[in-house]
């Protein structure tokens, strides 16, 4: 069941955002990311690669500064999604890291996204799974269509789940932007 953001409770800890290619997850998570510059947030956002105005891949920015190559067309790799090859040891040695639960001190941690690239890392998998469980606020975004995790995640029981629309998309990251209410940390 699809639940809309329109009425959220106070400080819901999982909110998923889902939506067309081209809608602006990416740009919501990472303007709310922005937008809390006293709260520890800790994640990644991912971004097309284009080359002579192609798509030829995708490559990952962890919120703290380092970036690299989630998939291209023109890497060695075993694990395909269409025509892209995916770098899932270097996206499990660079980014799963950061989304380890028990040893962070952040207060949210952003995932962009939960596709079916990064699901094939199993310690991707298992590191989603873990913070779904963990009493940490998880800003996320989600393929729109999948099996496996992308489908698990959008009906575990302490998500929010938003589709995201061009339309909709300002008022949507207002609307977490205020969920997102930490208490303010001492001076």
């Amino acid at each position: 069941m699809v639940r809309v953001l329109a009425v959220m409770s106070p400080k819901p800890s999982k909110i998923l955002l889902t939506g067309l290619p081209g809608c602006g997850k990416t740009t919501a998570v990472v303007r709310i990311a922005e937008s809390l510059p006293s709260v520890k947030v800790v994640g990644f956002y991912s971004e097309e690669i284009r080359e002579d105005d192609r798509r030829k891949g995708f490559r990952w920015t962890r919120l703290d500064g380092p970036t690299g190559m989630l998939a291209h067309v023109k890497i060695k790799s075993r694990f395909k999604v269409g025509r892209y090859k995916v770098d899932v040891a270097g996206f499990e040695e660079a980014v799963v890291p950061v989304l380890d639960a028990d040893r962070s001190d952040a207060e949210l941690f952003i995932i962009d996204e939960i596709g079916k690239m990064e699901c094939l890392s199993q310690r991707f998998v298992a590191a989603v799974r873990r913070l779904l469980a963990s009493d940490k606020s998880v800003l996320a975004t989600v393929a729109k269509k999948g099996t496996g995790l992308i489908r698990e995640v959008k009906t575990h029981p302490d998500t929010e789940l938003t589709i995201l629309t061009r339309d909709n998309r300002d008022q949507v990251t207002a609307e977490i932007l205020q969920a997102l209410s930490f208490p303010e940390t001492p001076s």
